[in-house]
C-alpha cells in the first residue's frame, strides 16, 4: 500500500452550473471527489488528503492534508460557484501545501478536476509541470466539460512534462448520463499505480461497485478474498440454522396448541357422558322403588320410600311427585283392606246384615260356611286355636 499525501483541486467556476453531466457538473465532481477521498484514506491509515478550490475570488484551501475523512467531506458543503478557474495558481498552492506535510515519508500527489476552459498557454503549463517533476510530485488530471481552445492538448502537454515513470495520469470524460465517479472507478486515478489495496478501497468507497465478489480481486489479494468468502459462508450457515430453529419452535407450539383443545374436548365428552349416565341410573332406581311400593312388595316399607322420595325431590321433582303419589295410594289401599278385614271379622254384624236381606237365612249351612271362609273369621279362628293350645299344654 502506497503511503501518500494528496491535494485535490476542485473547479468551482461558473462553468460548473451546466447539466451535461448528471445531475450537474459541480455535483458530479463533488461525488467523485468524495469517492477519491474515501479511497485514499481507506487504502492506508496514514494517508492524508487536502482540498482546495481554484475559482471564485481566488484559490482557497478548504482543508490541509489530513486523515480525518469527516473533516474532508464536511469542508465541501456549501461551496459557492463563480468566476474562472485559475489552474496554474491552484497547482502551485497545492504543491506548497504538500511541501509542508507532517510526514515527510509520504509521496506527493495532486489531483486536478478541470471542467472549464484554460487560459494559460502550453509553455506556462510545461514550466509548472517541470517544477512538479523536480519536486517529485505526481499529477492526475480529470478532463471533463469544455474542450475548446485546445484544452485537451494543453493538459496533455502538462502531463508529459510532469510524468516520471508513468506515475501521473490523465482521464478524458465525455459528456453523458454516466457520473464521473462511475467512469473514474476503473481508472488509475482510483486504483493508483496498480496497487491492489487502493483498488479495493476505491471499490468499497463506491458502495461495492466491482466486478469481483466483495470488491476484491482474488488475483491481487487471494488471502483477503478467501477470508471474506469463508466469513460469508459462516454467516449464511448461522442464519440458516437460526431460521430452522425458529421454524421448529413454531411447529412445536402449534402442536401443543392443537393437543390442548383435543384434551379439553375429551374431558368435556367424558364429563357429559357421566352426567348423562348418572341421571339414568338414578331414574331407573327410583322407578323400581316406585313400582315396588305400588305393588306392595315386601321389604319396601314406607321409611325407605320416604328416604328415596327425599332423594328424588333433590334430583328430579317429577319423579319425586310420582313416587309420592304411588306411596300414598299404597297406604290408602292397605288401610282400606284393614277396615274391610275388621268389618268382615265381626260375625254379629255380618249376621245382622245377612238377616236383613230378603230371602237369606242366616242359619243356612251354606251361609255359615261362607261366613266362616271370610278373612276375618279365619283370623279369629286361628287366634282361638292359638289360645286353646297353651291351655292344653297346661
Amino acid at each position: 500500500m502506497v503511503l501518500e499525501a494528496t491535494m485535490i483541486c476542485i473547479d468551482n467556476s461558473e462553468w460548473m452550473r451546466n447539466g451535461d453531466y448528471s445531475p450537474s457538473r459541480f455535483q458530479s465532481q463533488t461525488d467523485a471527489v468524495s469517492l477519491i477521498c474515501g479511497a485514499k484514506t481507506q487504502s492506508n491509515p496514514e494517508n492524508t488528503v487536502g482540498i482546495l478550490t481554484m475559482a471564485g475570488k481566488g484559490v482557497r484551501v478548504l482543508a490541509t492534508p489530513t486523515s480525518d475523512l469527516g473533516k474532508i467531506l464536511s469542508c465541501m458543503h456549501g461551496l459557492e460557484m463563480g468566476g474562472e478557474m485559475n489552474l496554474a495558481a491552484g497547482i502551485q498552492i497545492a504543491q506548497l501545501a504538500l511541501k509542508h506535510r507532517q510526514n515527510k515519508n509520504q509521496q506527493q500527489r495532486i489531483i486536478v478536476f478541470a471542467g472549464s476552459p484554460i487560459k494559460y498557454e502550453k509553455k506556462a503549463l510545461e514550466t509548472i509541470g517541470k517544477k512538479l517533476k523536480k519536486n517529485s510530485v505526481a499529477l492526475d488530471i480529470v478532463d471533463f466539460g469544455e474542450d475548446e481552445d485546445g484544452k485537451p492538448e494543453k493538459l496533455e502537454a502538462l502531463l508529459s512534462s510532469v510524468n516520471n515513470n508513468d506515475s501521473s495520469h490523465i482521464v478524458h470524460v465525455p459528456p453523458g448520463q454516466n457520473a464521473l465517479s462511475d467512469v473514474l472507478i476503473s481508472t488509475p486515478v482510483f486504483t493508483g499505480d496498480g496497487e491492489g489495496g487502493s483498488g479495493f478501497a476505491a471499490a468499497a468507497a463506491a458502495g461495492g461497485v466491482s466486478e469481483f465478489d466483495f470488491g476484491v480481486d482474488p488475483n491481487i489479494d487471494p488471502e483477503l478474498a478467501l477470508a471474506l468468502r469463508v466469513s460469508m459462508e459462516e454467516e449464511r450457515a448461522r442464519q440458516e440454522a437460526a431460521a430452522k430453529r425458529a421454524a421448529e419452535e413454531a411447529t412445536r407450539q402449534e402442536k401443543g396448541e392443537e393437543a390442548e383443545p383435543q384434551s379439553d374436548s375429551q374431558n368435556a365428552t367424558m364429563t357429559a357422558t357421566e352426567k348423562v349416565t348418572d341421571p339414568m341410573d338414578e331414574d331407573d332406581a327410583l322407578l323400581k322403588q316406585a313400582l315396588a311400593l305400588s305393588m306392595n312388595i315386601p321389604g319396601s316399607d314406607s321409611s325407605v320410600g320416604d328416604a328415596e322420595m327425599c332423594e328424588a325431590t333433590n334430583g328430579d321433582q317429577d319423579l319425586a311427585l310420582a313416587l309420592q303419589m304411588s306411596t300414598h295410594d299404597s297406604s290408602k289401599d292397605s288401610s282400606a283392606q284393614s277396615d274391610v278385614s275388621k268389618v268382615l271379622g265381626d260375625q254379629s254384624f255380618m249376621s245382622s246384615i245377612l238377616s236383613s236381606l230378603p230371602g237369606v237365612d242366616p242359619n243356612d249351612p251354606n251361609v255359615k260356611d261362607l261366613l266362616a271362609s271370610l278373612p276375618g273369621q279365619s283370623e279369629s279362628r286361628e287366634k282361638k286355636n292359638e289360645d286353646e293350645q297353651p291351655k292344653d299344654d297346661k
